[in-house]
Parts: C-alpha cells; structure tokens; sequence
C-alpha cells in the first residue's frame, strides 16, 4: 500500500515543484528547502553521486514550516533547508524538529552557529552590511552599526522594513550587546535618518544609492555578489562600496543558511549523512560559492569574488542569543514606528 507519507509528497511537489521522487527508493532523503532549486541542487547530485542516496527536494518561497505541522506523524519530510535564524526558529518554535547529533557536524560547524539543543544548524553565513556612495561617502564615513543613528546621516540612510528577518536580527543582536533601553533610542535615532520609509528588498536599497535617493543602504551581503554577476544590476553595484562594520570592536553581525531535521523523519539516518556531507570541506565550498555566501566550515576557500570584498572579523555572538531576543526587537521596532 502507498503510504500517506507519499501521497502527501507527491502532491506537495506537484504544487511546489518537487525536483525528483521515487515513491518506492529505499535509498532517499527528502527535503522540504526555502532556498531556491539551483542554490542546492550541485550539492545534492554530488552527495548522490557519492553514496547512492537519491535526494527529493520540494521548494517552496513560504509555508514549509505550517505544511509539515500540518502533515504531523505523515509527513514525508526529512529536513528542512531555510535562511535566517529568525525562520529556523519558527520552526523549533513549531515542535517540528528533532535533535540532530553527530560528532562529524559538530566538528564541522563551529558552536556559534549550531543550536544548543541540536534542534538546528548553519550550512553557510552571510553578513548584514553597509554600502556607501562611492561618489558622496568617504570610505571611512562611518564604521559602526552604532553610527547609524548619528545626526550627520539625517535623510542619507535607505533599508527595508524594520519587521524583516534580516532587520529583526540586527536588532536582536544589537539587544544582546547594549540592552533595550539603548536599542530602542539607537532604533530611534536610525528612524529619524530614513531618506525613506522602509520598502523595498535588499537590492533596491543598493539602487537606491546608485540613484542618488540615499548615501547609504543596509543590506546582506551575498546581494552585492547577484548584483556584481547581472549585467543589468552590476553598475549599480558598482556605484558603491562594501563595508564591514565594528570591525574594530566586537565584529560584523552574521547570520546564517540552515537546517533542521524533522522530528518524524522517515529517513533519519539518511538525512544525517546528507547534513554531514554539507558540512564538509567540498559541499561548503560548493554551497556558499554559487549564492556569493560564506562557508561556516573553518579553512574553507571563499569564492574568489566574496574574496575580492577583503576580509572581515564577524560578531562571535551566539546565534542563540540573537533568537532569544526577536521579541524584543520586534516590540521596539514597533513601539518607535519604523515603518511608519
């Protein structure tokens, strides 16, 4: 008898876009990824390749967390692939995780970026930075997250909406390190700065800059690498320079790509070996090479283009820490209107 488990899967990839499944494989992982096919797939065909263990992936922009709630005990999902703490923490917060233990993905990943509890772990790590007007910034204008909200930078500053993951967690960390009451006037003072009310993604603040709208942007990294690879983006990424902020105190706030291992797996053991493959030396490499990311593997080579951008100390702080404090960047975010 088919299980529901398949039937389940099955019409889930006829929605979504599910890349390949056997209903039958008695060598599978299946994976249920907020990141897009291209992002993953070299990966998954190598570690296929390697150890004979097809791997079914179903991708989707949104949702995930709430269909594996939703399918429970039936569910045919192995592991679910996302970005940003913020949203592996929905899911922890869920209940659809399990502990993933291994002594090789421990030696791999440094602790800062694996959940205390094992309920999760960071494949690649990405930098929230600042990128200033070639033409109208000096290059050392400004070097501090904490700079943000001096005067100087009044109508000069454009960034998305307060309440986006990637925001939340600056804010987040920005807690862990000062406190609320600090934050919440920091969060104030970066409002009174807005050349603009927060719209927009990434990209759009980085031509925002190139159009004279703002002198200064917030965004991630990896969008200056997709800018600087499309020709009809890469004069505008070009229009402006990358910076590194508190480079001369605690570091760059990082945030990280992750997984999570579900808690009804039917294919436990495999999912394992499939992370454990991502957390070495060639999946790293692979992994963080085609999104411009960096690998959170130690010794692993950047890509030659993250490269040209220069070295950087990041933030050590715990990304557990950043996930404690979501709420109360939430909260701030909204008590001072910041999308207002």
């Amino acid at each position: 008898m088919t299980s529901l488990r398949n039937k389940v899967f099955g019409i889930m990839g006829a929605v979504v876009g599910l890349t390949a499944f056997h209903a039958n494989a008695a060598e599978e992982v299946n994976v249920y990824s907020l990141r897009q096919p291209f992002l993953i797939e070299p990966m998954f065909k190598q570690f296929t390749q390697e150890t004979g263990i097809r791997v079914n992936t179903l991708f989707s922009q949104s949702g995930l967390v709430e269909r594996i709630k939703h399918e429970g005990r039936n569910s045919p999902a192995d592991l679910l692939l996302t970005v940003d703490i913020g949203r592996i923490q929905d899911a922890v917060d869920a209940d659809i995780a399990t502990p993933l233990q291994s002594d090789v993905i421990d030696a791999n990943i440094p602790e800062q970026f694996r959940d205390q509890d094992h309920l999760w772990v960071g494949l690649t790590t990405r930098a929230r930075v600042l990128y200033t007007s070639l033409d109208r910034v000096k290059p050392d204008a400004i070097s501090t997250y904490e700079e943000l909200a001096d005067p100087e930078w009044k109508g000069r500053i454009c960034v998305r909406s307060g309440m986006h993951v990637y925001n939340i967690a600056l804010v987040a960390s920005m807690i862990a390190h000062h406190g609320e009451e600090y934050t919440k006037t920091w969060l104030q003072g970066l409002k009174d700065n807005l050349a603009r009310k927060p719209q927009g993604a990434d990209i759009d603040q980085i031509e925002a800059v190139s159009q004279g709208v703002c002198d200064l942007a917030i965004g991630n990294s990896y969008y200056y690498g997709k800018m600087l690879d499309d020709p009809n983006k890469a004069d505008a990424a070009k229009d402006v320079r990358i910076v590194f902020p508190n480079q001369g105190d605690r570091g760059t706030h990082v945030n990280i790509s992750g997984v999570a291992l579900i808690k009804n797996a039917p294919n436990k053991e495999n999912a394992i070996k499939l992370v454990e493959f991502l957390s070495g030396d060639e999946a790293q490499h692979m992994y963080a090479d085609v999104n411009f990311e960096y690998p959170v593997k130690p010794g692993v080579a950047w890509s030659e283009m993250v490269r040209s951008w220069g070295t950087f100390k990041s933030d050590t702080l715990p990304l557990n820490e950043v996930a404690n404090n979501r709420g109360a960047a939430i909260r701030l975010i909204d008590e001072v209107g910041f999308n207002e």
